[in-house]
């Protein structure tokens, strides 16, 4: 829906993902209502695929006026091929690693909206000893909310440390899509957000005048929300960016 809504305010969508033929709809969808589209394809579970992925779009020539780091998984429990725990490897790592090479792309200005969630309230922090052991909650949950927090931090530090940016940190609501489990839907049948709702908040921070200027912070239902504590933890923070420079192999690419 997000990918849509974009087409829609005539950006040129570059919709990134595992599988072409899965993508395709979405893509013949803002074509069939006259926008343009095209396929990148991107695993975000590989960092190599991250990093090619974002090589191969900067190799156009365009460059990017929003970046919206939609992507991800939950309830999940496994290893990334890279040896990280998958909510963290998928939902934080494989971001931070697409967005750093597609930094020559970045003018003054562009938009870098990161999907979080409200889930990262129950992490009171991140166990960095763990990041690269297999999840040991019931079906990730208690992981899942340390690679949301991961999100909130790494759109902090990003706004601290590149001021032409703008740089947002989303919840979208809990949203009726395939990431929310089965047993979830159930339980909070008549609750859930549409597609359409859960998008509203991540094109208004991408593309709305109102929030220019508003770089590094957190929000939901298209209004500035106070974080957790561990979010506004300015070490933690910079801690998770200097070892995530690191477990992604770029911290000499400044």
């Amino acid at each position: 829906m997000t990918s849509l809504e974009l087409g829609r305010k005539g950006f040129h969508v570059v919709a990134a993902g595992r599988s072409e033929e899965r993508t395709s709809s979405v893509i013949d969808l803002i074509r069939e209502e006259g926008g343009s589209a095209e396929f990148l394809q991107l695993d975000l579970a590989s960092l190599e695929s991250a990093r090619d992925a974002a090589r191969t779009l900067g190799n156009s020539g365009r460059p990017l006026d929003v970046l919206v780091n939609n992507a991800g998984i939950g309830a999940t429990r496994g290893i990334t091929a890279d040896g990280f725990e998958v909510n963290f490897g998928v939902n934080h790592l494989g971001h931070f690693m697409f967005t750093h090479h597609l930094r020559p792309t970045f003018g003054p200005g562009t938009r870098i909206v990161q999907v979080a969630s409200a889930v990262h309230f129950r992490a009171s922090g991140i166990d960095f000893d763990r990041l690269q052991r297999r999840s040991r909650s019931f079906y990730g949950i208690d992981e899942y909310g340390v690679s949301k927090l991961a999100n909130v931090l790494f759109v902090k530090e990003l706004a601290r440390r590149r001021s032409d940016w703008s740089t947002y940190a989303v919840h979208p609501g809990v949203t009726d899509t395939s990431i929310i489990p089965r047993y979830v839907r159930m339980l909070m049948r008549g609750r859930l957000l549409t597609p359409e709702q859960g998008a509203a908040t991540v094109i208004w921070c991408a593309t709305s005048d109102d929030v220019t200027g508003e770089s590094g912070l957190y929000y939901s239902n298209k209004e500035v929300r106070q974080p957790s504590a561990a979010a506004q933890d300015d070490d933690l923070a910079r801690e998770l960016w200097e070892r995530s420079e690191l477990w992604c192999g770029v911290a000499l690419e400044h």
